[in-house]
């Protein structure tokens, strides 16, 4: 089983920064592919930006120059650097795992329950 923890949202004022933390927890150690996706309000949940386990990191189009995703392996935590934040970044960030490595991790798979974040104009 695994349980993913987001932490790090909060209220900031636009232009700000936050850091988004994804902490895995699970008693086997894996390699994870891990996605960060958002909903706000009134919005269908949306993709922010992913990275495999070859370090291969992908960012909406949206979000491309401000935001950085990391991860620390040592740690099990995926970090979601945001820079130059705008009012329409507010939203629920959920981070995702996929299991991925050794084939033992397949299915091994999460959802955490969302940190806020809202950004005031």
């Amino acid at each position: 089983a695994v349980q993913v923890q987001e932490s790090g949202g909060g209220p900031v004022q636009a232009g700000g920064s936050l850091r988004l933390s994804c902490v895995v927890h699970s008693y086997t150690w894996c390699e994870y592919d891990m996605t960060w996706y958002r909903q706000g309000p009134g919005n269908e949940r949306e993709f922010v930006s992913e990275i495999d386990t070859d370090g291969l990191t992908t960012y909406a189009d949206s979000v491309k120059g401000r935001f950085t995703l990391s991860q620390d392996n040592a740690k099990n935590t995926f970090y979601l650097q945001m820079n130059s934040l705008k009012p329409e970044d507010t939203g629920l960030y959920y981070c995702k795992v996929e299991g991925i490595a050794p084939p033992a991790c397949r299915g091994f798979n999460g959802w955490g329950q969302g940190t806020q974040v809202t950004v005031s104009s």
